[in-house]
């Protein structure tokens, strides 16, 4: 009996903690949650950071511009 209420205890209090965030996102007029990525930073944006993914396209993309795989050629290792 005694776990039933410690239970019933948590989710109460998971509720409520859930309520409190959410009234902001709720009652406010347009309200949304906040973007907490790393894209989504404005000093970070200032200092050229994006997340792991992005940097990844862009180094991706330069790397290819500078490789021309259609002159690439295979050496053929035959003995």
């Amino acid at each position: 009996m005694e776990i039933i209420k410690v239970i019933l205890l948590a989710v109460a209090l998971v509720a409520i903690a859930m309520l409190g965030l959410a009234t902001q996102i709720l009652l406010k007029r347009g309200g949304k949650f906040p973007n907490t990525h790393v894209g989504g930073n404005k000093y970070l944006k200032k200092q050229g950071i994006a997340c792991a993914q992005t940097q990844d396209k862009i180094e991706r993309a330069k790397v290819e511009k500078k490789v021309d795989f259609k002159s690439v050629k295979i050496a053929n290792i035959s003995k």
